[in-house]
């Protein structure tokens, strides 16, 4: 968009030009709850609360899909807070003494 600007003291005419920049969303990651025989269910159900934001409800649903699928996905995030989220549950669960495994993939079609 070019536009023009009143004369300047002096006979000059100045002129702006203006562009406009895309912004590309950032690529979505899906973070994974990976199922293992150790870690309590009920440790699965207060860190899809505390760290997803998960309902009771919708935390337990999350649980029982990695219970019997072998993974859920506890939530869809840009790469930066999907990567924060698996350090602090990781960090977490090691605090606690579980072997929970959480990773985080590219969301498909991204």
């Amino acid at each position: 968009m070019t536009g023009r600007t009143p004369s300047h003291p002096g006979g000059e005419t100045g002129t702006q030009t203006l562009e406009r920049t895309a912004t590309a969303r950032p690529r979505l990651f899906r973070v994974l709850l990976l199922n293992d025989d150790y870690t309590p269910m009920d440790f699965v159900v207060m860190v899809l609360a505390r760290y997803f934001r998960k309902s009771e409800q919708a935390a337990h649903m999350i649980m029982l899909a990695v219970h019997h699928k072998g993974q859920g996905v506890a939530g869809i995030y840009p790469r930066d807070v999907a990567e924060t989220k698996v350090a602090q549950v990781t960090a977490h669960a090691r605090s606690e003494g579980h072997p929970l495994m959480v990773v985080a993939q590219p969301e498909p079609g991204e």
